[in-house]
């Protein structure tokens, strides 16, 4: 028993002196300082296990660092960024649904705009030209050649009105960017669907939101769409594309004599999509610029000859009951109102502002195909581009095609066919 409280007595002052030289030989580390321990039995101490115990024991704990190693910051704060990312592309997505709400019901309005002011310009115009038939054989001539003169002048200014802004095409315009608007939202709720959203991917969202309200702006004064531009150019929804770093562009994986696959892109795949490339450039899209350029040209002409007709009709009911020339005031205003609603009727019944629209449409629907095979092309890794047979796929659907039909494009690649042999447009949808 002594020789149990001798032991702890010299193992409780060995382990305070240890402690204590311990604090002065180490300086002290940042929150938690390491120590040293020993344990010493004497020689001369007797126990039951003498005989089995090793004559100097020494317990040691050297300078173990006690500081719990820091968490990493790194994880939360990669955490941390991709849920701001998350919560930034669902604000698009939100704003994108709100984007296309809107410009359905403007674009019902408008379609309103286009039937009303139609009529309603077409009944000032041939009510007007009534008044001025009968003015000559009535008694009071000169209530009605005013009131045809008023009713003509009010006609040639709101077709100057309805001509400068087209409704049919403004409709057209709305209708269109509903569309894509909500073909934005889907795309934007399948992303945040998916594992993972990243900086990019907002990045590429705000560009593509940028970019379709500026293709179809909501305001009608100011910042509305030329409607009789100078030169006819494919409608743009989608961004640019950002330029990337010059390399070397020929594809690393398939040379002349490539037989391997590599990303579903084989060599006989991109000699289809250059073939496809060109047959687009070359027939489909410049056929619908072409005709609209036609489509321009008369309805420019319908919207200068309209105002034109109706203004003339004013200044001739305005000489009815003159003398000799009264009855041919009469007969020119009636004739001059008359094609004024003529034209009216051509222009906007027809609805040609719309069609012009469409066409560009169109065209612009085809220069993004381009763009997007270029893009493909031009990405030198294949595996970093699209996989090669969904792309394919991609391209057949939008064209209105099977994925076997798409093969008939390959031999366009060749140098050896010119333009003019191409006889076959890539898309049947449109």
């Amino acid at each position: 028993m002594a020789a149990a409280l001798q032991a702890q007595r010299l193992f409780l002052t060995a382990s305070t002196s240890s402690s204590s030289s311990c604090t002065t030989r180490r300086p002290r580390r940042n929150t938690a300082a390491p120590c040293r321990a020993a344990l010493r039995v004497p020689t001369g101490l007797q126990t039951t296990a003498a005989a089995t115990t090793p004559a100097d024991l020494t317990l040691k704990l050297d300078w173990v660092d006690a500081r719990l190693p820091s968490p990493s910051s790194s994880a939360p704060a990669a955490a941390q960024d991709g849920s701001k990312a998350v919560e930034k592309l669902r604000a698009v997505a939100e704003a994108a649904a709100d984007r296309a709400e809107m410009h359905d019901i403007i674009g019902r309005q408008r379609d309103n705009w286009n039937h009303l002011l139609l009529h309603s310009t077409n009944s000032l115009t041939l009510a007007a030209s009534a008044m001025a038939a009968l003015a000559p054989a009535v008694p009071t001539v000169g209530a009605l050649k005013a009131s045809a003169g008023v009713l003509l002048a009010t006609a040639a200014v709101t077709m100057a009105a309805v001509n400068k802004i087209q409704p049919s095409q403004l409709a057209e315009e709305q209708r269109n960017a509903t569309r894509l608007w909500r073909q934005l939202e889907r795309h934007l709720r399948a992303a945040l669907a998916g594992p993972a959203v990243t900086d990019d991917d907002v990045q590429d969202a705000m560009d593509r939101v940028l970019a379709l309200d500026a293709a179809y702006p909501l305001p009608l004064l100011p910042g509305m769409l030329e409607k009789f531009p100078k030169a006819v150019e494919p409608a743009r929804w989608w961004p640019r594309r950002r330029p990337q770093p010059a390399k070397n562009n020929r594809s690393k994986s398939f040379g002349r004599r490539a037989t391997t696959t590599g990303n579903g892109w084989t060599p006989e795949l991109e000699e289809e999509m250059r073939g496809l490339l060109r047959v687009l450039r070359a027939k489909d899209e410049h056929q619908y610029l072409s005709v609209g350029k036609m489509v321009l040209t008369l309805n420019r002409s319908l919207a200068m000859a309209g105002p034109a007709l109706a203004g003339a009709a004013a200044v001739s009911a305005a000489f009815i009951g003159t003398g000799e020339a009264g009855s041919f005031a009469s007969g020119a205003a009636v004739v001059c109102g008359a094609l004024a609603a003529a034209a009216n009727t051509v222009e906007h019944g027809g609805q040609l502002g719309m069609l012009f629209e469409l066409l560009r449409n169109c065209a612009g629907f085809y220069r993004k195909i381009q763009e997007d095979i270029e893009a493909c092309l031009g990405e030198a890794d294949v595996e970093r581009r699209e996989n090669g047979e969904v792309f394919e796929t991609k391209v057949a659907l939008m064209l209105g095609r099977s994925a076997s039909e798409m093969k008939q494009f390959r031999r366009m690649a060749s140098a050896s066919v010119k333009d003019e042999d191409i006889k076959d447009y890539a898309g049947k949808l449109f």
